[in-house]
């Protein structure tokens, strides 16, 4: 018995060659792979940024405050440690990119806001190394764990600003195969 895999478009459809002695050449049995669909997942949890500084939505610090969805899941000092690390982050890059702020709107009439670019580009350095430490957290613990670390883009809940969360997502049951 053997299992193909022909194409990514059937990726998830399992044929199963059956071989048989008098028979030369046989029709594949196809059965498709029951697999958990992400609906079927809880909801993910949101770590929301708790600092006193925004600067295009990302806070200048995240809650370390153990969300109680998360039990049984994860120890809480193994949060409370990959939640300091992403505050580390933000405290090492985010003053810099406040005081450019501050440069970029003093000059922004005679720049006709270009002095706005160095903090655009500062930040979007901060989100990918915020988003590279989120990965390497995933890969070292999260992932064996079941859960999926990212930083995500969410609709505030008191107003209509966008700002940055963490958000943790559980993962299927049942690990999703992939050809290498």
């Amino acid at each position: 018995m053997s299992v193909l895999l022909p194409n990514m478009a059937d990726f998830d459809t399992i044929y199963e060659l059956e071989e048989e002695e008098g028979e030369e050449e046989s029709e594949p049995v196809v059965r498709s792979q029951e697999l958990p669909r992400p609906r079927d997942a809880p909801d993910p949890v949101a770590v929301r940024g708790a600092g006193h500084i925004t600067v295009f939505g990302l806070s200048n610090k995240f809650d370390t405050e153990f969300p109680s969805v998360l039990t049984g899941k994860v120890a809480p000092e193994e949060f409370k440690t990959s939640i300091s690390r992403v505050n580390t982050c933000l405290r090492k890059n985010l003053p810099v990119n406040v005081k450019w702020l501050l440069c970029g709107c003093l000059c922004c009439c005679c720049t006709l806001g270009c002095s706005l670019w160095p903090v655009v580009c500062l930040n979007k350095r901060t989100r990918r190394s915020i988003q590279k430490l989120l990965e390497w957290e995933n890969n070292r613990l999260y992932h064996k764990l079941g859960l999926h670390w990212k930083l995500s883009k969410r609709k505030c809940e008191t107003s209509n600003m966008m700002e940055y969360v963490i958000l943790i997502e559980f993962l299927p049951k049942y690990p999703i195969f992939r050809p290498d």
